[in-house]
């Protein structure tokens, strides 16, 4: 499962559960374009709970969209990411380095609060 809900003018809660497929990509890669389309300086809640890697199918749909992706990730200064997973809080801020402008910090699931205060400073 992947949602995706605008929290205000500049932000997106995303919320992921399980495996994605490639309809499920296309979906979800639709949802995001079109809920950030007005969003400058946005922030960004990542909820993952119960991850599994996507299927290849979704891999390709998410590289074939890379171009759409980058405009989408421009769109955005913070990300928070609470997730259970060491490896995908690691994963999370290392992706944060790479990417110009885009600061990302991981929590655990718990520390909710603690990320909503780190979105908002």
């Amino acid at each position: 499962m992947f949602e995706v809900i605008k929290k205000g003018a500049n932000r997106l809660d995303i919320q992921l559960n399980g495996k994605l497929d490639s309809e499920s990509m296309t979906t979800a890669l639709d949802e995001l374009f079109s809920k950030s389309e007005n969003i400058q300086n946005g922030k960004m809640l990542y909820v993952i709970n119960d991850f599994q890697l996507p299927t290849l199918g979704a891999i390709g749909i998410e590289f074939s969209r890379l171009p759409s992706m980058f405009c989408f990730i421009k769109k955005f200064n913070r990300a928070a990411v609470l997730t259970d997973k060491t490896w995908l809080k690691k994963a999370s801020e290392f992706e944060g380095a790479l990417i110009p402008g885009l600061e990302i910090k991981a929590f655990n699931l718990e520390q909710k609060v603690e990320a909503e205060a780190w979105l908002s400073s």
